[in-house]
């Protein structure tokens, strides 16, 4: 099927639709919008939105009825100054059911509470969303850049591939059916209609189609097929962060294999047999060979020495304190908290906790600091008014753009197959010395000649 009117919409009535950026004739100076009215731009070597006001809207949750509005949000939302909702507030910017208040209005019981706010959207990867294969039967078969989300999410919104599908190719309705992380570059089926992504969507949770990734890893991986079951874990969903726990983890498998290495990097093929959320991360994590530039699993601030090798857990506090510890040889190194399994005896419901909660804190606190020295970062430039990095619209410091280690983890979505079908991208550059080495230990579909795509 080409592209055709069934699923598409032109550029300008999908930047007219929903929520989006305020039309041309109330777009003003203070960055928002080029004379064009287009929603992307590119400057220095990124893809960038015009800033643009979105209005947020919720009903007051329970922990803040009884609190004065401007507490509610200094204290909730961390990604704004308290000076800005202050301000904000008082501009009317923020409204209690759609009524101009004072910051020491306090929130009652359903309240409607919205926030016009002035969005800054980080910038992503200028490299373009590839499309693969569109089908006759609704398939888009994408080809995701790193450094893009799947779907608008906290401060991304036009740079998502669901709204650069619609905005910039003019497809009407997207569905995506696989999930990719944002760092994560590779392969993404999208259903053009709900028929064809419901079926898909089930094939994968009956594991009848085949994923295959390649990743580079710390060190130097064992050569073989390497197999990793353990179960996995979702441990805070508000930081993504997901660990083994062969107590309360659901099943996941995912087959290794090594490609090629270079003293310190491992070039590995992936199989995951199942499709928990950071599976291959976790996995590598546990094996003691993180993704090499992996934020988050390969951060020794976060998770100790160990860097979670085995499942095990950073020291708690009270672990280097008290007669126990001082006691210790200075020369002893101390010994990694495991995470509560059978292999190391089952522990009871408190230790549990405190064991996840201490290593939430610390991946909080690092997030906090990260955030920080990246503010701190954007207002330490000129001290010029016109040269401060300050929006002339919303005050807010212009936030630092992401270097090249920051826009991508080396992990790839390299191929999907099903019966009688199969697609797949290039190796990305990171991973070239490998793209012939691939195919040697590659999955191969059941060939099935009479459907190249066969639902």
């Amino acid at each position: 099927m080409s592209h055709g009117s069934k699923h598409r919409l032109t550029g300008a009535g999908a930047a007219e639709s929903g929520e989006g950026p305020a039309p041309k004739s109330a777009r003003t100076e203070g960055g928002r919008a080029d004379a064009s009215g287009d929603i992307y731009y590119e400057e220095d070597g990124l893809q960038r939105v015009h800033p643009y006001f979105h209005k947020y809207a919720s009903h007051a949750k329970g922990r803040w009825v009884g609190r004065t509005l401007f507490d509610v949000f200094s204290r909730e939302f961390r990604d704004r100054s308290t000076e800005y909702y202050e301000a904000a507030i008082g501009k009317g910017l923020i409204e209690i059911n759609g009524k101009r208040v004072s910051k020491d209005s306090v929130v009652q019981n359903n309240d409607l509470i919205t926030h016009h706010i002035h969005r800054h959207e980080p910038p992503v990867s200028t490299q373009p969303l590839r499309i693969v294969k569109e089908t006759e039967d609704g398939l888009l078969v994408v080809d995701k850049p790193a450094s893009i989300p799947v779907h608008p999410s906290g401060r991304y919104n036009y740079n998502s591939v669901t709204q650069i599908l619609e905005v910039k190719h003019g497809y009407k309705k997207v569905f995506p059916i696989n999930r990719l992380d944002r760092l994560t570059s590779g392969l993404l089926l999208v259903g053009l209609n709900a028929d064809v992504a419901r079926s898909l969507e089930r094939n994968l949770r009956e594991h009848s189609i085949q994923k295959e990734y390649v990743c580079k890893v710390a060190g130097d991986f064992p050569r073989g097929r390497i197999v990793c079951d353990e179960p996995i874990r979702v441990v805070a969903h508000k930081l993504g962060l997901n660990c083994v726990d062969r107590e309360q983890g659901k099943p996941s498998l995912t087959e290794f294999e090594w490609l090629c290495a270079d003293g310190e990097h491992s070039i590995v093929y992936c199989r995951p047999k199942t499709g928990r959320t950071h599976q291959i991360r976790v996995h590598l994590q546990f094996l003691g060979y993180p993704i090499a530039n992996d934020p988050l699993y390969h951060n020794i601030e976060v998770w100790g020495q160990q860097m979670g090798k085995g499942g095990a857990l950073p020291e708690a506090p009270e672990q280097q304190s008290g007669e126990d510890a001082s006691e210790k040889p200075a020369s002893t190194p101390a010994e990694p908290v495991q995470r509560p399994t059978k292999m190391v005896g089952k522990l009871d419901d408190d230790q549990c906790n405190r064991a996840w909660k201490h290593l939430v804190a610390r991946m909080a606190e690092w997030k906090d600091q990260q955030n920080q020295a990246e503010h701190e970062r954007c207002c330490a430039g000129s001290s010029s008014e016109a040269d401060s990095g300050m929006c002339s619209v919303c005050a807010c410091p212009d936030m630092a753009d992401p270097t090249a280690d920051e826009l991508c983890i080396w992990l790839h979505a390299w191929r999907y197959s099903g019966r009688g079908w199969s697609y797949e991208t290039q190796i990305p550059a990171w991973a070239q010395g490998a793209a012939d080495l691939v195919d040697r230990v590659k999955y191969r579909a059941e060939p099935e000649p009479s459907d190249q795509h066969a639902l």
